[in-house]
């Protein structure tokens, strides 16, 4: 089986469509697909109003799904891309699934848990860390939830 190399780019669309998904379903948008060999093997959005679940994030959703998929819990030689920096929730839930990789979007200020408020993922107190690359369609990423919040706040 041949497979392709395809960019970061090319996999955080994947996330944007998911993200887009979460938005006409008046979630946040936050989408999250999971890379192994090339191969998408997982993808998801928030969930949380539909589920009503806090922890029905598009990362631990796509973690659950990637595991199925794989039949085992450790996600090692993994990719995920997600449109948001992760929460600390998510982070965790990455740190443990033992994901190799973490690419993301826009960085998220007030909860992002991976560079912008604390390092989760490259904390060397934990046995696993990740890579991390960041600002992968950042703007993409950063107007969809820009404009999901101006049209709460107009509706409101």
């Amino acid at each position: 089986m041949i497979t392709e190399l395809r960019s970061h780019e090319y996999y955080m669309q994947h996330a944007i469509t998911e993200a887009k998904k979460a938005f006409k379903r008046d979630e946040v948008p936050v989408g999250a697909v999971i890379v192994y060999e090339n191969n998408i093997i997982a993808r998801s959005h928030n969930q949380r109003e539909m589920l009503l679940d806090p922890t029905a994030h598009a990362e631990m959703i796509a973690i659950t799904q990637a595991s199925a998929y794989l039949q085992n819990w450790r996600l090692n030689k993994t990719t995920v891309y997600i449109t948001l920096e992760p929460c600390a929730m998510c982070a965790g839930a990455l740190v443990q699934a033992r994901i190799e990789n973490l690419v993301y979007g826009a960085k998220d200020e007030k909860y992002g848990a991976c560079e912008s408020v604390v390092n989760l993922v490259n904390d060397l107190r934990f046995n696993h860390q990740l890579n991390v690359t960041s600002g992968i369609l950042e703007d993409e990423c950063s107007v969809l939830l820009k404009q999901f919040f101006l049209e709460k706040c107009r509706s409101d």
